[in-house]
């Protein structure tokens, strides 16, 4: 079975109550149980981490590479502005695929580039929480195609 890591980074938490229009109604643990669902019907297992801080999310990305085959990653705002995150994606040597719930090339400029983007398998943007199913989905499609 193989093993992802669901990880989000700042202000993720509060999903449900900020910015609805932009990022939905339903909350971080309403996505994490839908991703648990569809974990099941996929026969992927399933670790959920959450932070605020730079530095913890590098770290979480460090220890995915002890235990997990892949990572549906949703930085948040640091996707604009993290070289560091981007250089912790790239050194781990496993696929992942950026999250964003919004449309982020339909918003503000500053949202337009991701230095996150171009180390990704993959980028799923726009589609609400269906952003993250369908991320999951396609992870697990590449690493079934992996030797």
């Amino acid at each position: 079975m193989k093993s992802i890591l669901i990880l989000n980074g700042p202000n993720l938490n509060f999903l449900g109550k900020r910015d609805p229009a932009h990022y939905g109604s339903l909350t971080l643990d309403e996505i994490n149980g839908r991703l648990t669902d569809l974990a099941k019907q996929l026969d992927v297992e399933l670790r959920f981490a959450q932070s605020n801080k730079e530095g913890a999310l590098i770290d979480l990305l460090q220890e995915a590479t002890g235990w997990a085959d892949g990572v549906v990653f949703n930085p948040g705002g640091y996707s604009h502005t993290s070289i560091a995150l981007r250089d912790a994606v790239e050194s781990i040597g496993l696929p992942v695929i950026e999250v964003h719930l919004s449309n982020i090339y339909a918003r503000e400029e500053f949202r337009h580039t991701s230095m996150v983007s171009p180390v990704c398998a993959g980028t799923i943007a726009g589609l609400g929480w269906r952003s993250y199913t369908t991320a999951l989905t396609a992870l697990k499609g590449i690493l079934d195609d992996q030797p």
